[in-house]
């Protein structure tokens, strides 16, 4: 099987090459993209990543963890089912010995059902597209994100239905991916109950 490579573009494992086996399964979030992402989150995090707490649902090659393991956060959960990039994220941790990096092997709906608490800062969402992943994810986020919360989603679709007690913080479009940052504001329904503000 053919590889190509894919980097992380910024903090203490910059410029750490990430394989990326070709398969229907992978689509890593494109350099341009995860740039983009981390400026913004430490334009609202005001450049503090340290003790943020950050799960990466569909952890695929790990671009969007790693990235965050590197910029100093807390904790960088990967979910991930699919044997082969679950190797390829164990042989990523070992050699990067990035202690902040946890990987479970399972499927991303049970895991959140498993959450004893919400207790993460951000919670990146890019999961396959075309199989109806989002109706079923968005009820459960709640159990893991914090009040307040961040949400990062990738989708096929422009960022439009979601629900009102989500706000859209920024967005943005690489090719036919749409992607955006949101707030949870779950303890905030009454106040936020009119719609999806854009601020």
């Amino acid at each position: 099987m053919k590889k190509h490579q894919i980097r992380i573009v910024g903090g203490a494992y910059r410029r750490t090459p990430i394989s990326v086996p070709e398969s229907a399964h992978l689509r890593p979030t494109p350099d341009r993209v995860r740039e983009t992402l981390f400026n913004w989150l430490a334009h609202f995090w005001d450049g503090v990543f340290t003790g943020r707490r950050v799960l990466d649902l569909f952890a695929g090659t790990g671009a969007l963890g790693f990235e965050a393991a590197s910029r100093g956060v807390e904790t960088a959960q990967m979910v991930e089912q699919a044997p082969a990039a679950l190797a390829g994220l164990r042989a990523v941790q070992a050699r990067l010995k990035a202690p902040a990096v946890r990987i479970h092997a399972g499927e991303a709906c049970a895991f959140l059902r498993a959450q004893p608490a919400p207790s993460y800062d951000l919670i990146m969402l890019d999961p396959p597209f075309g199989a109806g992943w989002l109706p079923r994810l968005l009820p459960l986020l709640e159990r893991a994100a914090l009040p307040g919360g961040l949400l990062y989603l990738e989708s096929e679709a422009p960022l439009e239905a979601l629900p009102p007690d989500w706000t859209l913080l920024r967005q943005g479009r690489a090719g036919q991916v749409h992607f955006g940052l949101i707030r949870f504001a779950a303890m905030q329904k009454n106040m936020n109950n009119d719609g999806f503000m854009t601020p």
